[in-house]
């Protein structure tokens, strides 16, 4: 039970990950203020760095990992191209990074009690990707 836990919890957050620094790549040329474009630019890092950490464990249960949700991936997309569309702006972008982040922290907590027999080093990695993800929606906030 307790490799199980730990292999699907690892692998929501290889999607989140995924998902996360693919929003992050679809909207950092848009962004005019240089200080937003560097909390993107250093959140995007983090994950990266977090990805490679949750790759090496994964790689340990000869688990590839997991894709984010192909459906989800695509409406984010279109969402974010259509309000980019309307109104190209700073504001905007941090709206749609905060209202992903938001549910990304929202999954991952969901998904951090519902694999509770997972090892403690994924949970702290699970704990460690949230920390960064509310972090980020916090330092954003200015541009909202």
């Amino acid at each position: 039970m307790i490799e199980q836990d730990t292999i699907k919890l690892l692998r929501e957050c290889d999607a989140g990950i995924k998902m996360g620094v693919s929003s992050i790549d679809d909207v950092i040329e848009y962004v005019a203020d240089e200080h937003f474009k560097d909390l993107l630019s250093g959140s995007k890092d983090q994950h990266i760095k977090l990805k490679d950490e949750i790759g090496e464990l994964l790689d340990r249960y000869h688990d590839d990992g997991k894709e984010p949700n192909p459906m989800a991936k695509s409406m984010s997309y279109i969402k974010t191209n259509v309000k980019l569309a309307l109104n190209e702006s700073d504001a905007t972008i941090a709206d749609l990074m905060t209202e992903g982040y938001n549910m990304g922290i929202k999954s991952l907590s969901k998904y951090l009690n519902k694999y509770k027999a997972a090892d403690e080093k994924s949970k702290d990695i699970t704990k460690r990707l949230i920390n960064i993800e509310e972090r980020l929606v916090r330092d954003i906030r200015e541009y909202l």
